[in-house]
């Protein structure tokens, strides 16, 4: 049997900030138990719920050596849904108000997570996931290669975001990591006069992968690379794009405790008729099923692209044709750009500035189209769970979303869903308008579009057997 280590500095159920927290969280359990043991080791973070806290069970400590500093390190374990988690203590470096605090904390807090876990296990496999733990793979290839406890030792890595690098000054990383001098140079650990562990665990790692098929391609072309498109050119033979999936047990319809009505692939229509009043309802939205429900759940940030929708959101409520629901938190200009919205047209858009898990299920219940109009996806989750509800997801052809999204043909009487191309305000307006007219006038092939989306397999069990394709070219 394979022993699997998969590596992260979040996930669900324990702490969670976006969509690594829940492939991390739900990808383990997906994995033949015949052949791997996959286990998930994170930070014990100060702010995790104390629900979860009161289950971990201290296991054994040691202390490390991390530049100038000797570090305790605790070890916890608890389970969850039949994966067993590590957590590793350290209230020197985990003990701020959420997972990640200023970027010169964070690139010493990460580098003593990633040089601890290498201390504490030797698993056969560890997967690493995001700049967070990119030197693991740098330490075992420099400081541990000539121990021979780590010589079979293999490594996957996992980019969930190119734009996210942990990126510090040289000296101070170098001080921090104990690194070698001579790893901090341009063809290594240096990029554009800064420290950047992303590029050590792409160039170190023996297998990079990421999120979805195309974006491995455009993160390999300046436009995707950000900054790094000549070291994932280079790195292309061991680069692979497996598309992340849904836990198709949390997102169910037909078993959903948290939708205010329960439905299936049979009685989809009248289930999400239903769900759709119950929300507009206690959102205080219109109750109108003839009105086009669009539901956003996401962090508000520019790369969402809510540039775009900031600049039509006028054109699309003006004439009452259309609703939004808006869920999530992020930049102080979308939080205000939504709520200016909803001021202005109440019967129209209901914009919630928090996070909300019963919530953002009942948007995906309840709504008739999903928006997603990002500048990049990496992968993308909330087209798949739209799928899952029958809802139909309105993307930009990017990453991800160019992957599972398949665009409506009107002649063929084929697609998942609507996408546009570029990112253009205008073009992203009249593809909503476009869809608008589908739903309105031609609502049995818009219920048609919906069928074919939910009959979908994005669950993890999919990408699962991917991995362990590569698992298995590693350990041969």
């Amino acid at each position: 049997m394979k022993k699997i280590l998969f590596v992260t500095s979040e996930a669900v159920p324990y702490i969670k900030t976006g969509g690594l927290a829940d492939v991390a969280g739900a990808l383990p359990k997906y994995f033949d138990k015949k052949k791997y043991d996959v286990r998930v080791i994170l930070p014990k973070y100060l702010c995790i719920p104390e629900e979860w806290k009161e289950k971990m069970k201290f296991e054994s400590h040691f202390y490390l050596d991390l530049g100038w500093r000797k570090q305790y390190v605790g070890i916890f374990s608890t389970q969850y849904e039949g994966i067993i988690y590590y957590l590793l203590d350290n209230e020197f470096y985990f003990a701020g108000e959420g997972p990640y605090n200023n970027i010169y904390e964070d690139v010493e807090k990460f580098a003593f997570f990633s040089k601890a876990v290498i201390e504490a296990f030797c698993p056969d496999i560890v997967h690493c996931h995001d700049w967070q733990t990119g030197l693991i793979s740098v330490y075992l290839n420099t400081l541990y290669k000539d121990k021979a406890y780590y010589q079979n030792m293999r490594t996957v890595y996992t980019i969930h975001n190119m734009k996210f690098q942990g990126r510090w000054k040289l000296k101070a990383v170098k001080d921090i990591t104990g690194l070698p001098e001579e790893l901090f140079t341009p063809k290594i650990l240096e990029s554009y006069g800064e420290s950047n562990y992303l590029k050590g665990g792409v160039l170190y790692s023996d297998i990079v992968t990421t999120v979805s098929e195309t974006y491995a391609r455009e993160i390999t072309t300046v436009g995707g690379g950000e900054g790094l498109d000549g070291v994932m050119l280079q790195c292309r033979d061991k680069l692979y794009g497996i598309v992340n999936g849904i836990d198709y047990e949390e997102y169910n319809p037909q078993t959903d405790d948290k939708i205010s009505y329960r439905y299936s692939e049979k009685d989809f229509v009248n289930g999400k008729s239903k769900n759709k009043q119950a929300l507009q309802r206690k959102l205080g939205l219109e109750c109108d099923d003839s009105v086009m429900l669009i539901g956003i759940v996401s962090r508000m940030t520019e790369q969402k692209g809510f540039a775009l929708v900031e600049y039509m959101m006028d054109s699309l409520l003006c004439d009452g044709r259309m609703q939004f629901v808006v869920l999530g938190t992020g930049e102080e200009r979308y939080e205000s750009m939504f709520q200016y919205f909803a001021g202005k047209y109440p019967k129209s858009i209901s914009a919630n500035n928090r996070y909300s898990e019963e919530l953002a299920h009942k948007i995906y219940a309840s709504c008739d189209a999903f928006l997603m109009p990002s500048q990049f996806e990496p992968c993308g989750l909330s087209q798949l769970i739209s799928f899952r509800y029958g809802t139909v997801p309105i993307v930009r052809e990017t990453g991800g979303l160019k992957d599972t999204v398949i665009a409506y043909n009107e002649y063929e009487h084929i697609g998942t869903g609507f996408s546009f191309a570029n990112y253009n305000a205008h073009e992203m307006r009249d593809t909503i308008l476009y869809a608008l007219n589908i739903f309105r006038n031609h609502r049995a092939e818009w219920n048609q579009i919906a069928a074919r989306g939910m009959k979908q397999d994005y669950s993890w069990t999919s990408s699962a057997k991917k991995y362990e394709q590569l698992y298995d070219s590693l350990c041969k």
